[in-house]
């Protein structure tokens, strides 16, 4: 029997949020990246665009500040997506990182930081 591997679902690591849409924000995308689903987002500061939480990096990106609703190929342009941004919960065990997560310490350090914006990671 053939062994079978899904994906993360949209708003998969989503245990609560507040009323409404008081969590989430339309965001930017970064050309060049293609992100899945509930991947741990860090805010590029000078272009405002978002892309996966780096560590090491210092344009921004290495403090985590949102998690990325539903998946975004953003490869060839720009695009246009949903994040949590604050004033919600999130299962660990559902979020996605960038290749330069390798260690739990690094995972530690955005959980950190995303509890500044209000985002609780269970």
């Amino acid at each position: 029997m053939a062994v079978l591997t899904e994906g993360s679902y949209a708003g998969e690591a989503l245990i609560s949020e507040a009323n409404g849409t008081q969590s989430r924000d339309e965001i930017t995308i970064a050309s060049g990246h293609s992100l899945t689903a509930n991947t741990v987002l860090g805010k590029v500061t000078a272009s405002g665009k978002y892309v996966a939480y780096t560590v090491g990096a210092s344009d921004g990106s290495q403090t985590a500040v949102a998690v990325l609703f539903d998946a975004v190929d953003a490869t060839s342009a720009d695009k246009v997506g949903v994040a949590f941004t604050r004033n919600s919960e999130m299962a660990a065990k559902s979020l996605a990182y960038g290749a330069t997560v390798t260690t739990q310490g690094h995972k530690d350090t955005a959980i950190a930081s995303l509890k500044l914006v209000g985002i609780i990671v269970r």
